[in-house]
Formats: structure tokens, sequence, C-alpha cells
């Protein structure tokens, strides 16, 4: 099946059998391998990408769901020269450790900071709830989208 998409801002056609997964399709034909697999299942968060603004688990859609859709992965988040203020915020408070969820908890709380540009702690927690960490406790996770918020608001 030829599939047509706009990937982090640059049309894309590719052929893909229509029930291949997404996750797989952007990881292997694409390779943005930024976009992980953590549990295959949709519990964990790590494989989140943006479909048309909206946090979705690529490995619970299929290829032929990326049709006539703007994807964005976690490479398509920054300028060419710059990190985005999520990654920096990041990178800032410490809330990156192994990494492994890093990607798919900050296109999460980028589009929960569209949707809400001032929330609250609890709302950020609720925001990134389908996103697993093992590492930081979240704490640093949700310091870091706080203070990524606040940077917005002066901007």
């Amino acid at each position: 099946m030829i599939i047509n998409f706009i990937l982090n801002g640059e049309a894309r056609t590719l052929d893909a059998a229509p029930d291949r997964r997404a996750v797989d399709v952007l990881r292997e034909d694409c390779g943005l391998t930024g976009t992980k697999e953590g549990c295959g299942a949709g519990e964990c968060g790590a494989c989140t990408i943006l479909v048309d603004g909206e946090p979705r688990l690529s490995c619970l859609m299929l290829a032929a769901q990326l049709t006539d859709r703007k994807i964005t992965t976690i490479e398509g988040m920054a300028a060419p020269d710059a990190v985005h203020p999520l990654q920096e915020a990041f990178i800032r408070h410490g809330a990156v450790q192994c990494g492994f969820c890093t990607p798919g908890m900050i296109l999460a709380a980028s589009a929960l900071l569209a949707g809400n540009p001032r929330p609250t702690r609890s709302d950020i927690r609720e925001g990134l709830s389908g996103n697993l960490c093992r590492c930081t406790g979240y704490q640093k996770i949700v310091d870091a989208v706080a203070a990524a918020s606040r940077r917005e608001e002066s901007t």
C-alpha cells in the first residue's frame, strides 16, 4: 500500500503493508529510532508520537492509519540548530536518566502544553499518566514540564 503523510514537516510516500505497525514503519523504514518500543501493548507510552497534534501510541497504530496525517516524532521537535524548550527543560531539571521514556514523555508533554499552556502540577501528572518511567520517579519530569510552561509564558 502506498502511504502518503507528513513526517516532521516533510511530505513522505512509503510503500508498506497496511497492517504493519506504525512504530516499525517509523523506526525501520524511516530510520527514526527516537520512537521507542517498550511494551508493544500500549501500556508504557515509550512509542508516543503526535498524530495531527494529538499523542498516539504508535505500537497500536497500523501503517495505513498514517495516511494523510501529520506525524511528529521526537526528531521533529527541535530546530536543526537548537533543542526544543521541553528538551532543554528535561536536561536542566535532570528528568532524563536512561532516556528510554524521554521521547514519549516530551511528545506527550508537548501535546499537553499545546492544549493547556499553564498546567498545574496535577494537570501535568494527569497529562503524562500514559507514559511510564522506571528511573526518575516522575518528580523531575513534572518539574521540567512546569518549567517549560513558565518559559513559554515569558517568550
